[in-house]
């Protein structure tokens, strides 16, 4: 049974101020996740035994961890739209059923894929180019034999944070988050400085913050507000499952298709990188992966914040959907774009500015010359269309939330796949190494031009279901 009247509110406040109390706590779980591997990164690059050649290792295995990532947001994102566009339209028997078969597919899934990353552990660091010389490989194999036990655990905490926002606690979502990373923070200098473990420490650290961000998961799951879960929640309900994973679909290709795009990029960093006359010297062969890497971390929290912003709307969104507000999702629509357009110019700012500084974190000082001038190049040429980026990101979740998962997926889709890996390919045959560097805004620029006529249809598609009196739903 669940009470529907708990998240009532959600069509009565302003639109701004429920923004606000959502997208804060939700921007502040998905960067504390951010920076659990970030964090490793920096004490990692930080160590002298290990340098850019443990940073190197950690851009190996950062895309298997997405991979994880992938399939959690893709049950919890579209359990917590599916959950909240039920709420908004009274279904009280939809909403626990769908919440306990989240937590079932999550589980499963999360054993299933530890299982495989340990068994196929070697093909696998050699398809993200760990193989871009052995001391990098050996440095990713300790570290990614650590951390594959704890995706499960990874997973299921990851996919219950949308799902708690859902029932109306995006405060506590964000709490389980940072604690686990405080966790994180605490053992990362004890096991990689005080104990010397290397790589091992660095994922112990994290798999055990992962682990206590879990634990408080499922602890609420047991004091929902809104739901309240039975034994009769946790099976598999198949006409269920059919009806919210596809509005997950999105956050899944958006994650998968970057797992994709990075593969291509360390593909074509390690071929491009060989024939480059600095980096092809065995010396130097790690660092433009270890580069590429930290910006991509740099990235990582500008769109940790951008998608914080458009998936904390998600239960606001379909809320006033299931209730039959489009005027109040019109409002929320331009709150957002407007929000995003502001992250991505401060973003832009930060790294032609500041590009030293960045890469100063990372362990700049205890590396060559030529590292720090890559980084500078890296930061300035790839994420010079950070303003897209962000307005693109948010544009792909916003569409998500109202149901339209087709067209959010299919613009996910042509950003990451079609233009993300495609250029990554094809550009270094120009341009050679700095062909990576120019791909990802080359991808962002074209994919606004699509992202900015999906704006102003679904905007001219709010107006004519206000005028109409039909739901939002009905008129996508």
């Amino acid at each position: 049974m669940s009470d529907v009247r708990a998240n009532a509110f959600l069509i009565t406040e302003k639109p701004g101020k429920l923004m606000c109390k959502y997208a804060i706590p939700c921007i502040i779980s998905l960067l504390v996740a951010a920076l659990y591997n970030i964090v490793d990164q920096i004490f990692i690059a930080n160590a002298a035994y290990l340098g850019s050649y443990g940073n190197a290792a950690n851009t190996v295995v950062f895309p298997l961890t997405v991979v994880a990532l992938a399939i959690a947001v893709m049950i919890g994102d579209g359990a917590c739209a599916f959950v909240s566009i039920s709420l908004g339209a009274h279904r009280e028997d939809d909403v626990h059923k769908s919440i306990g078969s989240a937590v079932i597919a999550c589980i499963a899934s999360g054993v299933a894929l530890s299982a495989i990353y340990l068994i196929f552990m070697n093909p696998i660091l050699a398809l993200f180019g760990g193989t871009v010389n052995a001391e990098t490989f050996h440095h990713a194999r300790e570290y990614f034999l650590w951390i594959a036990p704890g995706v499960p655990f990874y997973m299921f905490g990851q996919a219950m944070n949308p799902i708690i926002r859902s029932d109306g606690s995006p405060r506590f979502a964000m709490v389980t988050t940072v604690l686990g990373a405080v966790v994180n923070v605490i053992l990362d200098p004890l096991f990689i400085y005080g104990f010397h473990w290397g790589m091992m420490g660095a994922a112990v650290a994290t798999v055990l913050g992962q682990v206590l961000t879990a634990a408080l998961a499922a602890w609420y799951l047991c004091h929902m507000k809104a739901v309240r879960l039975s034994r009769e929640s946790f099976h598999i309900y198949p006409q269920l499952m059919k009806r919210y994973i596809p509005l997950g679909v999105c956050s899944f290709l958006a994650q998968v298709s970057l797992v994709v795009a990075m593969a291509a990029i360390n593909n074509m960093i390690r071929k491009y990188g060989a024939l480059d006359p600095v980096f092809g010297q065995a010396q130097y062969t790690q660092i433009p992966m270890a580069v590429v890497g930290i910006v991509m971390k740099f990235f990582q929290i500008v769109i940790s914040i951008s998608i914080g912003l458009a998936a904390g709307c998600i239960p606001i969104v379909g809320y006033n959907i299931g209730a039959k507000r489009p005027d109040r999702v019109k409002t929320l629509f331009g709150l957002l774009l407007s929000s995003e357009t502001i992250v991505g110019f401060a973003a832009l700012l930060i790294v032609e500015l500041m590009p030293n500084q960045l890469i100063a974190v990372f362990g700049a000082a205890n590396e060559s010359a030529y590292y720090t001038q890559f980084a500078v190049k890296a930061f300035r040429i790839y994420l010079c269309m950070m303003p897209l980026a962000t307005v693109n990101k948010g544009t792909f979740i916003f569409l998500q939330a109202m149901g339209k998962a087709v067209e959010s997926t299919a613009l996910s889709m042509v950003r990451e796949v079609v233009f993300g890996v495609g250029f990554a390919l094809l550009l270094p045959r120009f341009f050679g190494l700095y062909g990576v560097l120019y791909s990802m805004p080359v991808s962002d620029a074209l994919t606004f031009i699509i992202s900015a006529a999906l704006i102003l249809r679904t905007r001219a598609s709010l107006e004519r279901s206000g005028f109409t009196g039909k739901s939002a739903v009905e008129m996508l």
